[in-house]
């Protein structure tokens, strides 16, 4: 599904999103990627929802967002609570959501200038 933006700007911004990939500002992402206002990361070093770890969540407490919006692919799965604790402990919500779902949540709270990070996990091709 494409997102239609009138202005895209400097800010990050899903554009699109299909179960294999999505758009930020129209550049094509095929991997798990953390998507800021200002920036995209391709360094997070998930590969897929059952390999989640404590360390993956630990990634996030450096960049202080107010809330991580967690995409897991095309179905809504939630990751235990132990693995994103030290967040919840520093004041970080955590929502896990299918992606579809980041995408559009983050796009709201990103217009409202909330300080939101998207975590996306996309289905693999295989």
């Amino acid at each position: 599904m494409k997102l239609h933006l009138a202005n895209l700007g400097g800010t990050k911004r899903f554009t699109g999103y299909a179960d294999d990939h999505v758009l930020v500002n129209r550049d094509r992402f095929d991997t798990p990627i953390v998507v800021l206002a200002e920036a995209v990361h391709t360094d997070w070093g998930v590969e897929n929802f059952d390999a989640l770890a404590e360390t993956h969540f630990d990634y996030f407490l450096a960049l202080k967002p107010e809330v991580l919006l967690l995409g897991t692919g095309t179905r809504q799965r939630f990751a235990h609570p132990r693995l994103y604790r030290a967040l919840t402990n520093a004041g970080i919500g955590v929502e896990c959501m299918d992606t579809p779902a980041a995408c559009r949540t983050y796009n709201i709270l990103v217009e409202e200038d909330r300080k939101v990070v998207a975590a996306i996990m996309l289905e693999s091709r295989e």
